[in-house]
Order: C-alpha cells, then structure tokens, then sequence
C-alpha cells in the first residue's frame, strides 16, 4: 500500500475523511446497531434471542415445584382443624375454652358404646342412659317413655341424634314433670345438679349364684360309673386318659403292687 505515512507507521487519511475504525468500535463498543443492509437481519436475530430468554427465565420463574404426595389421614385432619378453628376470635385456636360440667357429661354420654362418636350429638339409647343413670327417670313423675318422647320431639325429624343445645331444651322438658313443684329455673338447675360431673355407670360382671342343686352336680367326688374316671381325686381332669380306654402295655396284671420291679431285680442279679 502506497501513501504517507506518520510517526507510528499507519497510513495517513485526508483531511475531512471518517476513518472506518471508529465505525468498528461503534459496532463492537456501542449500544447503537451499525447501518447497512445486513445491519437489519443481525439486529432482529439479536431482539429475537434476548425475547426468547426472558420466556424463558419468565417460564423458570413460574414453575413450581411438584408437590409430594402427604399422609391422607393427616391431611383430613389438618383440614378439619383448620373448619374449626375458621372464624374463631384471636387467641381461641391457642387456648381451648373450658367445658361445663353438664356438658362434659353430656360428651361423655354421647361417646359410650361408640368409638366413632365425636362427643358432640347423642343417640337415643345413650340419652335414655343418661336419664336412667343421673336418676332423671323416678319411676314416677318421669318414665322411660317421657324421654323418649322427649327425644322424639326435640330432634329433627330426619335426625337420629341431638346437639347439646337441644339436649339443653330436653332437660327443660323435663324438669316440669321431674320437679312439679318448683318454677321453672329451679327445676332446670336441679335436673342439672342431677347430671353434671356424672359418668355412665358400667354394669359389672355377672357373679355366679351358689346353689344347693349346683354344689351337688359339680361335685366330683359324689361321681359315679365313667364320669369318676375323667377325675382324679383332687377333682382336676385326666384329658384323654380319662375319655378313652388306653390298653397297658407293661406286661403286668393291672392293679399289681410290685409293678415295675422285675427289670430291677434282673439287673441286681447280673
């Protein structure tokens, strides 16, 4: 290449022309896109490939991980919790209100005879159960019937079972008849004095009867024929031995004294 040169050795421009470095180092360096008909196609590539970045991180943000699958039983339980405790003032999910002693008795009826019960409504035969044990029922003034009227009338008519708010008016019922004499908040606080802090009474085990007849057929000593030969003398049973006639084999007469010996003196002699 012909030409003027400067101190560094670069080829010196005429005056006024743009020297096409600087046009480089705008492509390169700067934030504008070089002109040109190329210039198009290139920038457009570059648009497209930074829109499809942001899909993709946007994508990658919106993703969520799979959720693993949970115990059922646990999570029914911490569902039911959470209908409980929903609408409940502050600080009632934390600390439990305390139950009356009339309707601790009435959770404690309710669950009797039932482990799938909750504590919160009452069968029939557990309501009549209540009456029975808490003396509600006298015999008198109030009967089986009474309650079970009582019961039929309070619950809904395609309902089994009653709510303590109606095991509430129940005994509101019943008070009129129980306690006759007195008004009607008195007879309400006494038919409840029956019932708080009371708990169903379980029926003990039956104890055997000792009857004359029962002694005397039970007796094994007084046995006679075949059936003195199932027991020994203390009364305990011989099992087989006793049921079925095992053949001795001993070599013996049965019922001779010196059994067993003859091999005793056999071996003396040697």
């Amino acid at each position: 290449m012909g030409g003027p040169t400067g101190d560094s050795g670069w080829p010196l421009l005429p005056s006024g022309a743009a020297p096409r470095v600087t046009q480089l180092s705008t492509l390169r360096l700067g934030p504008e896109l070089p002109e040109g008909p190329w210039a198009l196609a290139e920038g457009s590539g570059a648009g497209s490939n930074m829109a499809d970045s942001k899909a993709k991180s946007a994508k990658a943000a919106n993703k969520t991980p799979p959720k693993s699958p949970g115990d059922p039983a646990k999570d029914r339980a911490a569902k039911r919790l959470s209908l409980e405790t929903e609408g409940a003032p502050e600080g009632a999910a934390a600390t439990a209100p305390e139950l009356s002693a009339l309707e601790e008795a009435f959770r404690r009826f309710a669950v009797h005879g039932d482990t799938r019960a909750t504590g919160k409504e009452m069968h029939g035969k557990n309501w009549s159960k209540l009456c029975k044990d808490c003396q509600v029922i006298d015999g008198k003034n109030v009967t089986v019937t009474d309650v079970d009227i009582v019961f039929s009338k309070i619950k809904g008519k395609s309902c089994r079972t009653i709510t303590f708010e109606q095991f509430k008016e129940a005994l509101e019922e019943l008070s009129k008849k129980r306690f006759k004499d007195k008004s009607s908040e008195e007879a309400v606080r006494e038919v409840h004095k029956l019932i708080e802090g009371k708990a169903p009474i379980i029926s003990g085990v039956t104890k055997a009867i000792s009857s004359p007849t029962v002694s005397r057929l039970t007796d094994t000593t007084k046995f006679t024929g075949s059936h003195k030969e199932r027991f020994d003398p203390s009364g305990k049973g011989k099992g087989k031995a006793g049921r079925v006639d095992l053949v001795d084999e001993s070599g013996y007469v049965p019922g001779y004294k010196h059994a067993g010996t003859y091999d005793q003196k056999v071996q003396g002699g040697k």
